[in-house]
C-alpha cells in the first residue's frame, strides 16, 4: 500500500510487536510448541506488567477480498483476523470440533444470538464495511457444530440511520451507498439477498428510541434506563427477545447466550467534540440519546458514558476496527477526497487500547491531523475516564462469554500487538488425504498386472488450492497428476516385469498452500510368484 510502519521512540515503543513470519511459525509447531504455550513462556520470560492486552493487526488486505469461490462470502481480512486469533488461542468458535478456530472457550457458541454492532447512522463510508458484515455473519453461519441462533445487525443511528444505507441527512438525497465495492450491498440487502436465512436479520433502533419501559415489561420494543445511561429491549425478527444489559429473556429467567461483536468504522468525527470515531464512541449506537442525558454525552461524559455501557450493560466478546476505508476528513465518509483505502483490520477486546492503537497508528499517519492522534487532550480525556470507568467496575474478565481481558489499558506497553498479512493464515492449511498409505498385492505371471486404487484430497474450507503429484518409481502412476481443491485420484501400480518380493514406493502430493506439503503417501506392493 506504499505506508511505511508506523515510527515510535524507545521510550513509547510497546512491549512487543509479534511479527512473525508464517515460516517461523510452522518450525515452532514442527518442534512440538503450539502457539498458547508460546504466549505463556513470552510473557513469563519479560515478567510484564500486570496488564498486557492482545491486540490484532492484518493490513495488506486486498480490493477483492472474497477468495473461495467455494465459499464466496469468505472475507480475506476478516479470515486473517481470525487466524491471528486463534494462532494466540482466542477462537472464534466454542467447540470441542477439530478446527483451527475452534476451542472450548472460544466465543461463538452454536445457540447464540449474536448482535453486530454497526454504524449505520451514515453511507458512502461513513458507515461500517458491509463486505467485512457479509465475512463476519459467513463465518458465524459456518460454525462446526452448525448455527442454531441468531445473527442480528443492529443500529441505533438516533433518527438519522438506516441499515438500507439510503440515509439523506447530510447528503441530500436517498439513494443506496453502502461501504461495499458494491454499493447496492447495504446490510438490509445482506440480510434479505445475500443471505436469505432465518438464522440473519436487522433490527434498527431509531424507531424505538423514545419508548422507555418498565423491568417487568417484556413484550414492548423499546429502552431500559440504568443510572444514567439507556439500553435497547426489542424481539428479534426469529422471536428471540433481547433485553440487552439482562440476557435473552425466556418467559421467566433468562439465558446468558447472548454475545456482541462491535464493528466501527474508524474515522474522523467532529472539531472540539470527541475528535474521532472508533470502538468506544460506537456505543452511542446503542444508547439512546432521548433518554435525557444527551446534553452530557456531547462531549464531557463522552468516555464515562461508553465505559458504563460496556462495563455494566454489555461488553463485547470481540471490538473489530473496520479500516478498510478510512474518511480521514468527514464524518460522513463522503466525499470521496475525504477518505482513504488502508486496508486494515484491527481487533480486540481491550477497546481502549484499541482506539488508542488505532488512532496513533492508523488514522493519524494518514493525514497528520494532530486532533485524531490520542494524544491530543480531546482524545486522550474521554479514552482515559473511559478507561477509568471500565476499571473502577472491576474490568471485563468474563470467562462464560470468552472475554479474557479484565483491565483495560491506554498505555503501550501494557499492549501485545500481533501483526499479519492478509492470507498468511493460508499457511496454517493442512492438505487432506483419504488413506494413510496404499498396500497392494499381486500374484501370478509376469504378464502385464495393473490394479487401482482410489484416495480422495480435501482440504478445510473447500479452499480451491492447486495441487500436483509426484511417483517415485516407473510402477507407480496417478490420474490426474495435477488438480485444484476437493479431487479424486486414482492411483496405478503397474507390475509387469517385476521380480517376486516386496516393493516400496511413495507419492509426493504439492500443494504450496498447505502447511504440511509435500504430502508423502506411502504405497506398499507385494508381488508374489
Amino acid at each position: 500500500m506504499g505506508k511505511k510502519e508506523p515510527k515510535t521512540s524507545p521510550s513509547d515503543r510497546p512491549a512487543f510487536v509479534s511479527n512473525w513470519t508464517r515460516r517461523d511459525f510452522l518450525r515452532l509447531m514442527a518442534g512440538g510448541i503450539v502457539s498458547p504455550y508460546i504466549t505463556k513462556l513470552r510473557r513469563d520470560e519479560i515478567k510484564p506488567a500486570a496488564i498486557l492486552n492482545d491486540l490484532f493487526w492484518v493490513k495488506n488486505i486486498p480490493d477483492d477480498p472474497f477468495y473461495n469461490p467455494a465459499k464466496p462470502n469468505l472475507h480475506l481480512g476478516l479470515d486473517s483476523l481470525l487466524y491471528l486469533m486463534a494462532e494466540a488461542g482466542l477462537k472464534f468458535y466454542r467447540s470441542k470440533a477439530d478446527h483451527y478456530l475452534a476451542g472450548p472457550q472460544g466465543l461463538m457458541a452454536p445457540e447464540d444470538i449474536v448482535l453486530i454492532k454497526v454504524n449505520a447512522q451514515w453511507k458512502y463510508r461513513g458507515c461500517t464495511n458491509s463486505d467485512l458484515i457479509r465475512g463476519l455473519v459467513e463465518r458465524i453461519l459456518n460454525h462446526p457444530d452448525g448455527f442454531a441462533g441468531e445473527v442480528v445487525i443492529l443500529e441505533n443511528g438516533q433518527g438519522r440511520g438506516s441499515l438500507a444505507c439510503d440515509t439523506s441527512a447530510a447528503y441530500g438525497d436517498s439513494s443506496v451507498r453502502a461501504n461495499a465495492n458494491d454499493e447496492r450491498h447495504s446490510f438490509i440487502y445482506l440480510v434479505n439477498n445475500i443471505f436469505h436465512d432465518p438464522r440473519v436479520s436487522y433490527f434498527l433502533l431509531d424507531p424505538i428510541r423514545g419508548v422507555f419501559i418498565s423491568q417487568n415489561d417484556h413484550i414492548t420494543n423499546g429502552y431500559r434506563r440504568f443510572e444514567d445511561v439507556s439500553y435497547p429491549c426489542f424481539t428479534t425478527a426469529r422471536g428471540h427477545r433481547v433485553e440487552l444489559r439482562e440476557g435473552v429473556w425466556q418467559g421467566g429467567n433468562y439465558s446468558q447466550n447472548l454475545k456482541l461483536i462491535n464493528v466501527p468504522v474508524l474515522k474522523h468525527h467532529d472539531t472540539g467534540g470527541s475528535e474521532i470515531t472508533a470502538s468506544l464512541k460506537h456505543f452511542y449506537g446503542l444508547v439512546s440519546m432521548s433518554d435525557g442525558y444527551s446534553g452530557y454525552r456531547h462531549y464531557s461524559g463522552l468516555g464515562e458514558t461508553c465505559g458504563k455501557m460496556i462495563a455494566s450493560v454489555i461488553t463485547p466478546v470481540l471490538n473489530i476496527i473496520d479500516a478498510i476505508w478510512v474518511s480521514h476528513g468527514s464524518l460522513t465518509g463522503y466525499p470521496a477526497s475525504t477518505t482513504f483505502r488502508a486496508n486494515q483490520l484491527l481487533a480486540s477486546q481491550d477497546p481502549v487500547a484499541l482506539d488508542y492503537w488505532a488512532a496513533k497508528y492508523i488514522l493519524y499517519p494518514i493525514d497528520k491531523n494532530a486532533r485524531h492522534h490520542p494524544d491530543f487532550p480531546g482524545v486522550e480525556k474521554w479514552l482515559t475516564a473511559g478507561r477509568d470507568m471500565i476499571n473502577s467496575r472491576g474490568g471485563l474478565r468474563n470467562v462464560a462469554k470468552g472475554i479474557v481481558v479484565d483491565k483495560v489499558t491506554k498505555n503501550e506497553t501494557e499492549m501485545n500487538v500481533r501483526v499479519a498479512s492478509a492470507g498468511d493464515f493460508l499457511r496454517h492449511t493442512r492438505l487432506s488425504v483419504s488413506e494413510p498409505e496404499l498396500s497392494l498385492v499381486f500374484a501370478g505371471s509376469r504378464s502385464r498386472k495393473i490394479k487401482t486404487k482410489e484416495i480422495a484430497l480435501s482440504f478445510p474450507e473447500d479452499y480451491p488450492f492447486a495441487w500436483w503429484v509426484e511417483v517415485s518409481d516407473d510402477w507407480l502412476s496417478v490420474v490426474p497428476d495435477s488438480g485444484l481443491g476437493h479431487s479424486k485420484v486414482i492411483v496405478q501400480v503397474d507390475a509387469a516385469g517385476l521380480d517376486p518380493g516386496k516393493y516400496s514406493g511413495h507419492l509426493l502430493i504439492y500443494c504450496l498452500e498447505a502447511a504440511n506439503s509435500p504430502f508423502q503417501l506411502p504405497v506398499n506392493l507385494l508381488v508374489i510368484s
